[in-house]
């Protein structure tokens, strides 16, 4: 049985629909696991829709450890992480925390759903942390805005979302697993075409998030993410891969180079979830 920590800041309804993936799969025997602890750099009262996840692991009967990473940047006169710029020197320290809050807890591998901090050595190094990014093997790193409208300047073929490991270098650590979408067909090329008649530069500057072209792109990636997640797990706690430190194998010792492809099993998923 694969023992996961599981990682989220709680923001949304995103976070929630993650953890829900993965308890369900549990609880339905198709994945061979269970959630050791879910763990957040929120704390109760803090957001009202971090109290609703809370509820939710609450509810799941998971053990919830909560530490504000707001409240210990406060507490240790700490500055406030600027994009682009080196983590300030109390962001080691809170991992540092952090890691001694999870020792008494068992477990092989620690899933980051919706786990909004940059994590350091101190925690990284526990156990192999697995995080979520909305881009296929060779596209751009950062968030889901940025990597949606790169994917637009560069008009990609593709889309994807992959699993990495977490390392010092953000969103660039080892693939483990990944899956892929189309960006071509009647009716996104459509999209495309309005796109390129007014450019690109122009359509982010006045349409921002609500154009038809970026929310579809979003919308076909974020369908996949859910899948991802939990066929990943699935894979890992299967044995069909394993992790030896920053190696990612498969069940018969093959080394897996640029990660491991997904791509079927999470059409599989789709089409079922449509036909359900």
């Amino acid at each position: 049985m694969l023992r996961i920590g599981w990682f989220s800041t709680g923001r949304g309804e995103g976070s929630q629909k993650l953890l829900r993936a993965a308890v369900e799969a549990i609880r339905d025997g198709s994945l061979d696991a269970e959630i050791s602890f879910v763990f957040s750099n929120r704390e109760s009262g803090q957001f009202p829709a971090t109290d609703t996840f809370f509820a939710q692991v609450r509810d799941y009967g998971i053990p919830l450890i909560e530490c504000s990473d707001q409240r210990f940047r406060r507490e240790h006169g700490g500055e406030v992480a600027r994009s682009g710029q080196p983590l300030p020197p109390w962001r080691r320290a809170y991992d540092e925390a952090v890691a001694g809050m999870l020792r008494p807890y068992s477990w092989d591998i620690g899933m980051l759903a919706g786990y909004m901090l940059i994590s350091t050595e101190p925690l990284f190094s526990l156990r192999p942390l697995l995080n979520l990014h909305p881009a296929a093997p060779g596209q751009p790193s950062g968030t889901w805005q940025q990597v949606t409208w790169e994917i637009i300047r560069r008009h990609t073929a593709h889309g994807g979302v992959r699993v990495h490991l977490v390392t010092e270098t953000l969103d660039e650590g080892p693939i483990v697993t990944y899956c892929t979408y189309p960006l071509g067909g009647p009716n996104i090329d459509l999209l495309w075409r309005a796109v390129e008649a007014r450019g690109v530069d122009e359509v982010r500057a006045t349409d921002g998030g609500a154009n038809a072209l970026f929310q579809e792109i979003r919308r076909r990636g974020a369908a996949r993410e859910l899948p991802l997640v939990v066929e990943t797990l699935r894979a890992l706690a299967g044995g069909r891969l394993r992790l030896e430190g920053e190696r990612i194998l498969t069940a018969d010792d093959t080394k897996v180079v640029g990660g491991y492809d997904l791509t079927p099993e999470i059409e599989r998923a789709l089409a079922s979830a449509v036909g359900a």
